[in-house]
């Protein structure tokens, strides 16, 4: 089934970018005194500076806008062509865009290109692509939608293994410039062939990012993203990628690399001395893939693909800080593949000082399936842990508890809990003498079904009365709770277990209504000790962007 491809909000993007500063670039001879201000039916706006009157019309934000702003007045009508900003929304003809690029003479730099279109064609983005690949000083952001379609899987399957077996031919794919001058460009094609330049140096460029796109020859990746033709390169991302089997990447300025989704990969090569941050998630469909990883600086490796320590090679990890491996299935058949190369990796590790474990409840297996998380018996040592659970809105106390009895030195405990299936929320807050607890359901309340009475996600019940010393702890946060029945419990019992607590912090999740965040403020209040700080937040609005404190004695509840 083809995977959704990852496209920023368009309104966000269209607003990203240069901004209003930075107006010294060049861009073109502007005046610097405003000429013909003063002259008769001239108002006061248009007396300003050009250098001002761009900046306003790079306020106004699409170009289109600034274009038809600029009719309005004969002083302005010159100066839509010269903004360093350009940003076309929804915009069907490509030709259109390569003349409002190429309308200065001369032109002067852009710093920011931003383009959105609907199913465009290979024959469109070529019709401004080499015109932006020249005037382009900073970033490029060009994102292609396909219009909803709806589709049966199968349907979709198919399409994609006619298309992927149609051969090597570059007919019909895109051809990406050499963008010499640009400092970031990330493009998401919907799927389209793309043919990567032969030739040219990206000498400037820090940050690439490909989504969506099917790689034609006869140019590889690895050619290009390496030190030789992309010297300055420090961040690469690419996901739902088509036409890499093998991928190696040689660069001295590398700090980041994030691959998820490259169908066919076979072969993974890295070497990267500066290499900090490396992620990699569902690359390889075979249990045996073939890796390579020379990074002697990386501090955070996230590994969500398949794993053996037979044919991957890991190299010298001696600053790595941060883990991440795959899921681990709750419910599943005792030494299951998918189970067994988690702890392989798990295994390659004595100590790290934060590892993130990823908790699975597929759906509409328990009950059917053994409960296997108990045949994990030893985790790396660590003093920071991330729980990240997919529960699927059953109880996630036993097998939670199972994993905290492994850990019992940890300072640090992030809980994050995902009632929406695929969806991930990583808690951000890093305090190396914290504890950060995280409860994250991200999909509406209402639509999780509740757990059924008796069900087998309660089993074992042990966890409910044994005693767990996690006397490290001293800060507990727990974000986006609504108060299930299982989610209380487990907050009873882990400041029992906690008995060194100092601070808990808990944030209610928008759905939550006051009278039941009252509720729940005084029940979770109630089981902290006198000497901890208890505090509790909502949500401004339904973006979660800004919260506010409430008190036990807020009335207005």
């Amino acid at each position: 089934m083809r995977r959704a491809q990852i496209i920023p909000p368009r309104s966000h993007m269209a607003q990203s970018g240069g901004g209003g500063g930075g107006m010294a670039a060049k861009r073109g001879k502007l005046s610097s005194s405003g000429a013909g201000a003063g002259a008769a039916g001239e108002d006061r706006l248009s007396a300003l500076p050009d250098d001002v009157l761009v900046l306003i019309l790079v306020r106004i934000g699409l170009t289109a806008e600034a274009a038809r702003t600029s009719v309005l007045s004969r002083r302005w009508r010159h100066l839509w062509p010269l903004l360093p900003e350009l940003r076309f929304d929804n915009t069907p003809d490509g030709h259109r865009i390569g003349e409002v690029l190429g309308a200065p003479d001369p032109p002067p730099p852009l710093r920011f290109i931003y383009v959105f279109t609907e199913d465009s064609s290979p024959d469109s983005l070529e019709a401004w692509l080499p015109v932006a690949a020249r005037r382009l000083s900073g970033d490029l952001f060009y994102f292609n939608a396909l219009p909803f379609k709806e589709k049966v899987e199968e349907e979709e399957e198919e399409e994609e293994e006619e298309e992927d077996q149609a051969g090597e031919s570059d007919a019909g794919a895109v051809q990406l410039p050499c963008f010499e001058n640009a400092t970031g460009i990330n493009i998401s094609l919907a799927l389209l062939g793309l043919t990567l330049p032969p030739a040219g140096t990206f000498a400037r460029l820090v940050n690439l990012a490909l989504y969506c796109v099917r790689l034609r020859g006869p140019c590889e990746l690895s050619d290009v993203v390496s030190s030789q033709r992309c010297p300055s390169l420090q961040r690469l991302t690419a996901g739902n990628i088509r036409g890499v089997d093998r991928l190696t990447i040689h660069s001295e300025t590398l700090l980041e690399l994030d691959l998820y989704y490259l169908k066919g990969l076979l072969q993974l090569t890295v070497v990267a001395p500066k290499l900090k941050v490396l992620k990699l998630l569902g690359c390889f469909d075979m249990d045996k893939p073939v890796a390579s990883i020379s990074a002697p600086r990386l501090q955070v490796l996230k590994w969500r693909d398949s794993y053996d320590p037979s044919s991957v090679q890991l190299g010298d990890l001696g600053q790595l800080r941060r883990l991440k491996a795959d899921c681990v299935l709750v419910y599943c058949e005792h030494g299951s593949v998918e189970n067994r190369r988690v702890l392989n990796l798990w295994q390659q590790f004595r100590s790290i000082l934060m590892l993130n474990i990823v908790l699975t409840y597929p759906p509409d297996i328990i009950g059917s399936l053994p409960y296997s998380i108990e045949d994990i018996t030893v985790l790396p040592r660590t003093i920071f842990l991330t729980l990240e659970v997919k529960n699927e809105g059953h109880n996630f106390g036993p097998s939670s508890f199972h994993m905290l009895r492994l850990c019992t030195g940890i300072r640090r405990l992030s809980l994050v809990l995902n009632t929406s299936k695929g969806l991930e929320i990583l808690c951000s807050k890093v305090c190396i003498t914290n504890i950060c607890f995280a409860i994250s359901e991200s999909c509406d309340s209402s639509k999780v079904s509740a757990c059924q009475s008796g069900c087998t996600c309660d089993q074992p019940a042990n966890w409910k009365t044994e005693e767990l010393s996690l006397n490290r702890l001293t800060e507990v946060e727990g974000t986006d709770l609504r108060g299930a029945e299982h989610e209380v419990v487990f907050m009873e019992r882990l400041f029992s277990w906690a008995t060194m607590l100092k601070k808990m912090e808990i944030t209610f999740d928008y759905s939550v209504t006051k009278s039941k965040a009252r509720e729940l403020l005084q029940t979770l209040a109630s089981f902290s000790r006198p000497e901890a700080l208890v505090e509790f937040y909502m949500y401004d609005d339904a973006d979660k962007e800004s919260t506010y404190m409430l008190t036990t004695e807020d009335k207005e509840l």
